[in-house]
């Protein structure tokens, strides 16, 4: 059995790697099912972040099942470096979700498994979404917001709001702090910001392993 190594160990072999279509940047889009996740260099554990230690802790069992591929954070930490625009298309920091447990996923229209998994993020949030939780969609196309909208009026997404990237410069951000690989990539912060697990790859986030993940996140 393969056990899952947590961020903060030094980078280890990837054991399961699919291609994804679509380049961006010149970088090929992957989703990684498990590895080891290091920390990149970039951040480290603030006093805040050393309190969801055992937050972190509670939640480990719970990454089974559909989000077996969930790792948990070794050292929480406040991930700073990480923006992006808004519905309204002004700036934002993982600061303004404050007070919230949140489930920060990059996607592109051109990712095939990100497509696949939006209608289970849009189900996770009108079912759990609430002044205590909230799914935070970051789409990385480059180009206008057009293609990302169009894409989601057609599927039916009602219940997510529209963030946007078009510089892929939250992904970057990511990758140097060895927690992107590709796309679609899902982070799990508590509600101080602090990250508590992540994972590459997509997910049924409207399973009843994925609602268990997020109650424990949340503490309820």
């Amino acid at each position: 059995m393969t056990t899952k190594k947590p961020f903060g160990l030094p980078s280890g072999k990837l054991i399961a790697i699919a291609a994804v279509a679509g380049v961006v940047a010149g970088a090929a889009a992957v989703y990684v099912k498990e590895t080891g996740i290091g920390n990149g260099g970039g951040e480290t554990a603030s006093a805040e972040c050393k309190l969801a230690r055992d937050r972190t802790a509670g939640i480990t069992p719970l990454m089974k099942g559909q989000v077996a591929a969930m790792v948990a954070a070794s050292e929480p930490r406040k991930l700073t470096g990480v923006s992006f625009n808004g519905p309204d298309g002004k700036p934002l920091t993982l600061d303004h979700f404050a007070g919230k447990t949140v489930l920060l996923n990059l996607w592109a229209t051109w990712c095939v498994p990100c497509r696949e998994e939006m209608p289970a993020l849009n189900a996770l949030e009108k079912q759990m979404g609430s002044d205590k939780f909230q799914v935070v969609p970051v789409n990385i196309d480059s180009g206008d917001d057009e293609k990302p909208k169009a894409f989601l009026s057609e599927i039916g997404v009602d219940a997510l709001q529209l963030y946007r990237d078009n510089t892929i410069a939250v992904f970057n951000s990511l990758k140097k702090e060895g927690l992107a690989f590709g796309l679609p990539v899902t982070l799990l912060l508590d509600d101080k910001g602090c990250l508590i697990s992540a994972m590459n790859g997509p997910a049924a986030w409207d399973s009843d392993d994925a609602k268990a993940l997020i109650k424990g996140a949340i503490g309820s």
